[in-house]
Parts: structure tokens; sequence; C-alpha cells
């Protein structure tokens, strides 16, 4: 369908509810309970991330873990909203939100059974641009500084938020006029796909870290793939955030705010807001993916009425993905330090996504102060199409 962006129905954001928060501490969802080894284990299987260390009790206990250990990207899991909380601030009548990228850095201290993760969070900053996809669109950021019980500073994130109308993406159908059917596979393409991913597995199962002086630019980490994705895959991914099961969160204020953003409506269109009132009766009313904001991510008619067209999975989760396949290849004495992804569009329903790594520098003296290398990942669907382009540190023991 083709549209003029400039005609007399070009849409409008209204921001009149943004504007003065901006810098300013916000509100959210806190956890009840602490971390649990199921809640590790099922975050592992939803990212599709085998990694022994997190599952498997008889070897965890013979790493120099001594236990059980979630993965770095845990931390989002144990958040509220995606992570996108502080970047979703202020009502913008009849909006949508999709994730725009994450930044993150980690400062050493594992999350482990027992732990509990607090959230301090701030508005940081937005900017309107003309979008093909949707004509005036929002990027937002908000910051989260992640603390465990004792106070410890466990990692810190800046999430963006891509906030547009529903309304004016739906009429453009930019999707909707470039996406294929949905990809059926062979069986010999679907057993190439599963022997990428075996050989993947097998590529660092015992978590042996590279070492500094060994590796050099130009070295390319071991391919990864994930996928077929389906709405199957996407339930899964979604039912591994632990704010999303019923009763797991209660809402919190940072104090001496006078008005900070906790659980106010952001102006999601009627078919994706939640009931708040109901859901103290009800909590499927507030459920998020029978109603709320993520219906679309697992029902076609739904997506195409945010202009997404089909199923599509989580840009949180693709965030994690690249911590976990960072931290896969660093190996037990390794550290994903810091890591900066731009999301240049979603995992759809029957694509698969190829991870690519590769090294791309290398610092002896770093402001960590450990040796680290840089590496420039990319994911990509099977035709090529760039999911997200990452620059991440990875420290490594010398």
């Amino acid at each position: 369908m083709s549209v003029d962006p400039n005609g007399p129905e070009a849409a409008e954001l209204d921001l009149s509810d943004v504007e003065h928060r901006v810098g300013g501490a916000v509100g959210g969802g806190q956890l009840w309970d602490p971390c649990a080894s199921s809640d590790i284990r099922r975050w592992v299987m939803a990212m599709d991330y085998p990694n022994p260390l997190h599952w498997d009790e008889e070897y965890a206990r013979g790493s120099r873990f001594g236990g059980l250990v979630a993965p770095q990207s845990i931390a989002v899991a144990l958040d509220y909203g995606h992570g996108a909380q502080p970047a979703c601030v202020g009502r913008i009548p009849g909006s949508h939100l999709i994730f725009g990228g994450e930044e993150w850095w980690f400062y050493g201290c594992p999350v482990r059974p027992g732990d509990t993760l607090f959230q301090e969070r701030r508005f940081h900053d937005y900017k309107v641009v003309e979008t093909k996809f949707a004509g005036p669109t929002m990027f937002s950021r908000g910051d989260t500084a992640h603390r465990n019980q004792h106070g410890v500073l466990v990692a810190r994130e800046r999430s963006t938020a891509i906030r547009y109308l529903a309304a004016e993406a739906r009429r453009r159908g930019m999707y909707a006029s470039r996406l294929a059917p949905v990809r059926q596979w062979t069986d010999a393409e679907l057993a190439e796909v599963a022997e990428t991913r075996h050989a993947w597995i097998l590529s660092n199962r015992a978590g042996t870290s590279p070492r500094f002086a060994e590796v050099k630019a130009g070295d390319r980490l071991p391919r990864r793939v994930i996928g077929p994705h389906s709405v199957a895959t996407f339930t899964t991914e979604y039912r591994a955030f632990l704010f999303n099961i019923w009763g797991t969160f209660h809402w919190t204020a940072p104090p001496g705010v006078e008005d900070p953003w906790i659980n106010q409506d952001p102006g999601w269109g009627a078919d994706f807001a939640f009931d708040e009132e109901g859901a103290r009766i009800d909590p499927r009313k507030r459920d998020g993916l029978y109603v709320g904001p993520s219906r679309g991510h697992i029902d076609g008619e739904r997506a195409s009425e945010v202009g997404m067209a089909r199923a599509y999975g989580y840009g949180a989760t693709m965030g994690a993905w690249c911590t976990d396949y960072l931290a896969y290849w660093a190996g037990h004495d390794g550290l994903v330090r810091h890591s900066r992804a731009d999301f240049r569009g979603p995992a759809f329903e029957g694509d698969v996504t190829y991870f690519d790594g590769e090294v791309v520098g290398k610092q002896a003296e770093s402001s960590w102060g450990a040796p680290v290398v840089q590496v420039k990942l990319r994911l990509t669907n099977q035709d090529g199409g760039v999911l997200v382009d990452c620059t991440a540190e990875v420290e490594l023991p010398y």
C-alpha cells in the first residue's frame, strides 16, 4: 500500500505528558521473591542457551562456581517490563511500543539462587524522527541500575524504546508489503540448522576461556543459530520473564518523587491495554499475553493492528541472546563487561536467527582494570536481513 507521509492526514505524537518527565526517577515493578534455581533453568531454556553451568547441578558443582549460577542475561528476566520500564514514560494516546536496543554494563557479581535484584530507574531522554514504518516516531531511553540484596551493583542497563502511533504504522503497512510468506523449511534444511546449533553447543561446553594473549583481531567466533521461531517459542520466551507470572511483583516508587511514573496508562490502543482494576480479581487481565501490549507477539491478526504483519519476537530476548552468545565464548573465567545492541528488525515467525561474531580489537589495559577484547556481533535471518548489530567488550584471562 502506498501512502503520502506528508498528506493532510499526517499523524502527530502527543508528547505533552513526556517532556516534563525527562531526567526524573521513575517507579515500576519489584519482584516479591528471590531468584530460584527453577527461574534460572526456565530462563536459559527459553533463551535456548544450553550452557550446563546454568541448568545442570552436577556439572555446576564441579565448576569453579561450586553450584548453579545464573547467566549474565538473567538481570533483564528479574526486572519488570522486559527492562524497558524507564524508557516507556508518559502517556502518548494511541501509541504502541517496540524495542530499539539495549546497552549493558556488568560488574562481575554473579546472580545465584536465593539472590534478589532491586532496580533504580530513571527516564534519560528522547528524540522524535520520521520513519518509513510509522511516520513520527519517538526513540526514548531509560536507565536501570540492578543491585542485589547486599547493595552490590550487578549491572546497569540503558534501554531504548520505540514508541509510535499504531494506526499510522498499520496504515503504512511496511512489513505487510515486504514480508514473504511464513518460511516452510524442508527436512534437509532443518537438519542443517540442527547441525549448526549442535556444533555451537559443543564449541565451548567445557567453559574454557580463550587467553587474551592468544586472541587476535580477525578471529571469528563459532556460528550460532536459533529457530525456526514460532508462536510456541515466543510464548516460552515471554513466560520466562518472571514479572509475567501471576502475583510475582508489586509496584514501587522512588522516595521523594512527587509524580513518579509507576503503572500509569502509556496510551496503548484498546486491544492492547491492561485492566489493572479487573486484574485484582482476575490476574489474566494484566497478564500481557492474553490481555495487554504483548498480544501481537503471538497473534498475527493483533500484530497487524500495530504494523508488524505477523507474530514476532521480543527485543529484550534478542539482547539476552547477544549476552549469552558472548559469555559462552568467554568461558568460566571470562566476563562480558559491556555490550551495545541496536535492534534493526524483529525475529518473525518462521525465520531462523544466525549469530556471527568477530574479534575486532584488543585492549591490554582497559577502564575495567582487566584486559578486554572488542567483539562485533551481527544477528541475521536466513535471507541475510539484519536483526541486531552489537559491539561488546569481553574480559578474558591473561
